[in-house]
């Protein structure tokens, strides 16, 4: 019901209900995730293919670097260790991105780890791309917290219907 005018609100637990629970929108989809619309495919489309350009043109990048770093003749060790450090960097960045696609990460962890996924974005970038081929990053998470909320609140609202002062009097 709606305060105001005691109408029944016929939005109650639809997306951006004022009653009911509201989806958390998701990086360049917004809650077009919850019903898959106003051009949710081709977001999708969009992102995989930007996060697999940017992580292309990321190489790319290092590329140039590790050019740098023939022509400064540094030495095979120190060349050997930066291919390294990238490689176990852009490894556990990826794990680290695939799995915060599925449970809320831990402040504390990711502050800690900012440096390592700083280093290793190019496998922030390709566990990105991967998501995107069979949902946005983040939706099942988000749906399944969304739905419990749902759940949580339809439940909530069926046990206080109608009023309770007319079940009294007899």
């Amino acid at each position: 019901m709606s305060a105001e005018n005691d109408t029944p609100d016929s939005t109650a637990g639809s997306p951006g209900a004022p009653g009911g629970p509201r989806p958390e929108p998701l990086r360049f989809f917004g809650t077009t995730w919850v019903d898959h619309g106003n051009g949710y495919t081709a977001r999708r489309v969009g992102v995989a293919v930007g996060s697999l350009a940017a992580a292309a043109a990321s190489c790319l990048v290092l590329r140039v670097a590790y050019q740098g770093l023939q022509i400064a003749a540094v030495g095979g060790f120190v060349t050997l260790l930066l291919i390294v450090m990238f490689a176990v960097c852009s490894a556990l960045a990826f794990g680290h991105t695939w799995e915060g696609f599925t449970r809320r990460p831990d402040p504390d962890r990711q502050a800690s780890l900012r440096g390592l996924l700083a280093v290793g974005f190019v496998g922030s970038l390709l566990a990105y791309f991967f998501r995107s081929l069979t949902e946005a990053p983040g939706e099942k998470l988000h749906r399944e917290e969304y739905e419990t909320a749902r759940a949580q609140h339809e439940k909530r609202t069926s046990r206080r219907s109608g009023n309770p002062r007319k079940r009294r009097g007899a």
